[in-house]
């Protein structure tokens, strides 16, 4: 029979199920309920604070708790300190660490800046954008040596936390780590992995959007007031309406694209100049197709300038040559019309889902380094009928909310207590059949509890037999939004043993609970019999497991690194190779020359020598390229 549209907590007309079934606990997607110079003046921030209800002497026994925005294209830290969100710079004075990855020409580990800047002439031995393939079991290459995304990840964590034990002159043992309010639950889990693997207890794992509504104060706003955060960052799209009233920051809804970022603009840029460069052979365009780590800087910095003014010229070294093309910001959003098309679609289910209107909403904020596009800040506004609020950094807002978080966590004096609520970001259920006429069709998605029901929830459904002595239920469990059962998140297979009575006679009773630690419970109870089976569900398909994550943690160790006071220098020798590659005559030679110089000093060990060279060093590339930074 037809599946009824609506979801009611108790029993409903049956549906089908094949053989097996049971009750469970399955750990879910928790859902929850340059300035540096001025801070490097002083390397350490004023000591910590005791919480009021705790004596002063007790702070050696607080833990270091911190917030990460762990990002597709960078990643930041913060901590929350004399009532505010502070973030920590890193060893070269920058909030924003690059989420890159690379192995140099002696085998030791790059990450950062350092790392970006040798992409482009070792891509081979270099990863970026790996955010993309968390909760997978996608390696990426470099060199000989194979990582996960997690792994990956936990160097840039580990980077992240050198950063913060410098700066904060203490050891960081805890985090609280921002992830795309539309990541799934191995997505989840892969962050935890990651956090794990950088030797971080990982506190919460919380929504972006959500972190984005703490940096702007949400909490301090009056009751009942309403926020959609639309957050566009480098590799995915999170939009969410939150709601603050009596103390309660509350997700109404949440959508997102988890594979659309900036990124993509960038690439779009990308295929524009092959598609369109009048200097490029057919082997150059069949080339740079394969290879976009070629042309992606040059794309990146077309995707600024456009952001600033109406026309630039992309450009790109190939084989000695110089390869141009003119493009103006009419151009760029020419060419990416179908992803302005794929952001309306998540802004439209969530105030959908969230029951509003966009009139209804108090403020529209903006979050993520791709929302300084013009396009986007006009997409905004012609949907809302007014302009966006974006008084805080868009590249800086998600690390100050996890700060935030982080201080509530601490249970920081200058914080007011403050409820943070959930909700689910995907429908869980199971996968049933359905008789349609006299044919029955399999593999339909029957939900249980739908995505953006606020958590803590319990809803349970009745599911009956489809053959006659039928003895065992199969319930597979999934998570997604796909009519058909087998395209949505499989998270596990449980068997239950029902008595043999003719078909649609034999019933099961299926209750999913779902808590605020992101735990779901998962009751089947043979309503003839009264029999209930109770089992742990792990989604293992894509999750590291306790060996490989050992196997993980001896590979890292084992990895030689440079020293963290070696980063600047590091980075300038990267930055001078790549510029070396992009530029031809007198440069060349400049370049060339500067670097020699700039080694000699390096091999003297003085640390006033190096000093000095290393400022020489720097104001000369600059001259190059004006200081710019990706």
């Amino acid at each position: 029979m037809p599946f009824p549209r609506s979801r009611a907590v108790f029993a409903r007309p049956c549906h089908s199920l094949g053989e097996h079934e049971s009750r469970a606990s399955i750990e879910l997607p928790r859902q929850p309920v340059n300035p540096a110079s001025a801070l490097l003046s002083s390397r350490r921030l004023a000591p910590l604070r005791a919480p009021a209800d705790l004596p002063p002497s007790s702070l050696a026994l607080l833990p270091m708790i911190v917030g990460i925005d762990l990002g597709t294209t960078n990643s930041l830290l913060a901590v929350f300190r004399d009532g505010r969100p502070h973030l920590v710079p890193n060893a070269l004075g920058d909030f924003s660490t690059p989420s890159a990855v690379a192995i140099d020409d002696a085998g030791k580990l790059i990450v950062g800046l350092a790392a970006r800047e040798r992409a482009a002439t070792d891509p081979a031995r270099s990863a970026q954008a790996f955010k993309r393939w968390m909760g997978s079991d996608r390696t990426i290459k470099l060199g000989d040596k194979a990582f996960r995304a997690e792994e990956l990840s936990a160097l840039v964590l580990q980077a992240l936390k050198a950063d913060a034990e410098a700066y904060l002159g203490a050891p960081v043992t805890e985090a609280v780590i921002t992830v795309p309010a539309y990541f799934n639950e191995a997505q989840r889990r892969a962050t935890r992995t990651a956090g794990e693997l950088a030797g971080l207890k990982v506190e919460r794992l919380l929504n972006e959007p959500t972190a984005a509504g703490l940096a702007y104060g949400l909490q301090d706003r009056p009751d009942n007031s309403t926020f959609l955060v639309f957050d566009l960052g480098g590799g995915t799209f999170d939009v969410s309406v939150l709601e603050y009233f009596d103390g309660v920051v509350e997700v109404r809804a949440s959508a997102g694209d988890t594979r659309l970022g900036g990124e993509d603009f960038a690439h779009a840029l990308g295929k524009l100049f092959i598609e369109r460069c009048g200097a490029l052979s057919l082997a150059d365009r069949e080339r740079l197709q394969k290879d976009p780590a070629l042309w992606w800087r040059a794309a990146e910095q077309a995707k600024r300038d456009l952001s600033e003014r109406d026309s630039t010229v992309m450009g790109l070294m190939l084989d000695g040559r110089r390869a141009e093309l003119e493009l103006s910001r009419a151009d760029f959003e020419a060419a990416t019309a179908e992803l302005l098309q794929r952001l309306r679609r998540p802004i439209e289910r969530a105030l959908q889902d969230a029951q509003l209107s966009p009139s209804s909403l108090d403020e529209v904020v903006l979050v993520g380094g791709a929302t300084r596009m013009p396009m986007i800040r006009q997409l905004i506004t012609r949907l809302f009928q007014r302009l966006p609020l974006r008084t805080i950094d868009p590249d800086q807002a998600i690390a100050q909310g996890a700060a935030v978080q982080a201080g509530l966590k601490a249970r920081d004096a200058a914080l007011d207590e403050v409820v943070l609520t959930d909700v689910m970001p995907f429908s869980l259920g199971v996968i049933t059949s359905q008789q349609i006429g006299q044919q029955r069709i399999g593999d339909r998605f029957s939900p249980i509890i739908e995505r953006n029901t606020p958590v803590p929830v319990s809803r349970m459904e009745r599911y009956c037999t489809v053959s006659d002595n039928q003895r065992q239920v199969e319930l597979d469990i999934r998570q997604g939004e796909s009519p058909i059962g087998s395209d949505n998140l499989h998270l596990g297979k449980l068997d239950i043993e029902v008595p043999p009575l003719p078909a649609g006679e034999a019933a099961i009773e299926v209750r999913f609970t779902y808590d605020a630690n992101g735990l779901l419970e998962v009751d089947a109870r043979d309503v003839q019999g009264g029999r209930t089976v109770t089992t742990l569900i792990r989604n293992t398909a894509t999750e590291m497991s306790e060996a490989q994550i050992a196997e993980a943690l001896k590979q890292l160790r084992a990895l030689k690194r440079h020293p963290r006071d070696d980063e600047q220098n590091r980075y300038l020798i990267e930055r001078a190779k790549r510029l070396y590659e992009d530029r031809l005559g007198d440069q060349r030679v400049a370049i060339q020359a500067w670097l020699g110089e700039f080694e000699q000093a390096l091999d003297t060990q003085e640390p006033r020598v190096i000093r000095q060279a290393r400022q020489r060093m720097r104001e000369a590339l600059d001259s190059i390229d004006g200081g710019f930074r990706f």
